[in-house]
Parts: structure tokens; C-alpha cells; sequence
């Protein structure tokens, strides 16, 4: 266990893999601010995750909008006075159609809820935990091994998880000063809603559908807790945690 103080914000909590975190962080001591955009997904996710004596503050956000980003940060600040981990965790996907048949309002809601929504949200952490006593904190990014290898017919997907990399890289190197941790974590089939299809089988690089295995997003949670719980002077800067049997090692 650790300290009631440590406060922490997971964005996409409602559901699948941001449900199971901030189950964990709650089991570890965290208070958790769950942040989401439905406000009955995280009442239900609150109902099942915290206990007695957990201390949740739920926060329905928009990542794309800076305005309810802003917001939810300012409630954290009025509610616990002091941030100390934040896991970028909402994202979004978009079907499985060729690259030049994407509708541009397709290629826009992949971009700004996985790409703008991480960097808004990072930005209102440096802001918090660049001012606070004790100065620093911790920064996870959803990452996904679309970070460095695609799936067919995944442009707006695979494009976002490469420039989270990049970001999360950036984010690290730039916290520095302010004792400020960034690292990722790229999950590899964690058996959420997003996933379901991946068992009656999915498009692989040689044209064929191949069924692949998941693995349960606690795995994914646990990796989490012990990248929280590293000293601000030691960073998991990437972590890879996947079905063992998926197709991604000899992708294509």
C-alpha cells in the first residue's frame, strides 16, 4: 500500500483496460479520479471497482476538448490538492477500410482523441506537477504495439500510436527538469469491447482472417502499478504486454 495521498487520474475509466486500472490503483492506495465521457459508465465502473474506503472522484471529460480537459485537472487540483500520476488511457480505433476510402471525419476522431487528447492532458499535468510540493510526478501513455508495427487497413490507428510513441518520448525527455516521469505502455490484445472481434478472426498482412488470443486487462493494470510505483528517479520509458501466442512478433 501506499500513501492516501497519491493522487491519480485515469482518462477512458469507464471501460475495458481504464476500468481495470483504476480498479488497481484503488487496491494500491491511490485516490483515482476516473475521467471519461459517459457519466453512467463510470458510476457503474466506480460501483465495481472501489471499496468502502476508496476515494473516487468521477469527472466526465472530453479529451478533444481543452476546455473540459482543463476542467477536469482544476478538480482534481480543487478536490486533492496535488497530482501525482496521470495514465493517458482513452483512445479509439476506426474500421477496417482501405487508406484512401477513410472519410476525413474518421481520420479527425482517431487523431484527436488518441493524439491531442494525450498531449492535452499532459500538458494540464506538467502544469500541476511542475508547481507542487513535492515537484513531479508520473505520466503513462496507452500506447499499443500499432506503435511500431500496423495492422492491414489501420492508417488513422496505427499513424496515432506511432506519434504516441514519439510524444511520450518527448514528454519524458522534457519533464526532466521537473521531475517529471513518462513512460508507455503498449498493449498487445487486452480482452476489452475494442478486442471481441479479434476471436472469430482478424485481417492479417498476408490477406488471410486468422483468430488471435487476448489476454485479461488486469495483466495490463498490474504493469501499471509497477510502473506507478518506481521512484520519480527510475522510468519504465516503454513497456510491451501481449497475448503470448498473438501474430505481432513476425508481423507480416
Amino acid at each position: 500500500m501506499i500513501e492516501r495521498s497519491k493522487v491519480a487520474i485515469v482518462t477512458g475509466a469507464g471501460t475495458g483496460v481504464g476500468k481495470a486500472i483504476s480498479a488497481a490503483l484503488l487496491r494500491a492506495g491511490y485516490s483515482v479520479v476516473m475521467a471519461g465521457r459517459r457519466r453512467d459508465a463510470l458510476e457503474a465502473a466506480e460501483r465495481e471497482s472501489a471499496g468502502e474506503d476508496a476515494r473516487t472522484l468521477l469527472v466526465p471529460t472530453d479529451v478533444t476538448d481543452p476546455v473540459s480537459v482543463a476542467a477536469l485537472f482544476a478538480a482534481t487540483k480543487q478536490a486533492f490538492g496535488r497530482l501525482d500520476l496521470l495514465v493517458n488511457n482513452a483512445g479509439t480505433g476506426s474500421p477496417a477500410v482501405p487508406l484512401e476510402d477513410i472519410p476525413f471525419e474518421q481520420w479527425k476522431k482517431v487523431v484527436d482523441t488518441n493524439l491531442t487528447g494525450t498531449f492535452l492532458c499532459t500538458q494540464e499535468a506538467f502544469r500541476i506537477m511542475k508547481e507542487q510540493n513535492p515537484r513531479g510526478g508520473r505520466i503513462i501513455n496507452n500506447g499499443s504495439v500499432s506503435a511500431y508495427a500496423p495492422r492491414p487497413l489501420s492508417a488513422p490507428y496505427t499513424a496515432t500510436k506511432h506519434a504516441v510513441l514519439g510524444l511520450t518520448k518527448s514528454t519524458a525527455l522534457d519533464g526532466r527538469a521537473y521531475d517529471i516521469a513518462c513512460g508507455q505502455i503498449d498493449i498487445g490484445n487486452a480482452a476489452t469491447d475494442m478486442t471481441a472481434r479479434m476471436t472469430e478472426g482478424v485481417l492479417q498482412a498476408n490477406g488471410t482472417l486468422a483468430p488471435e488470443p487476448r489476454i485479461d486487462p488486469r495483466h495490463v493494470a498490474d504493469a501499471v502499478i509497477y510502473m506507478a510505483g518506481l521512484p520519480l528517479d527510475a522510468n519504465v520509458l516503454t513497456m510491451t504486454v501481449m497475448a503470448t501466442k498473438m501474430p505481432f512478433v513476425g508481423r507480416g
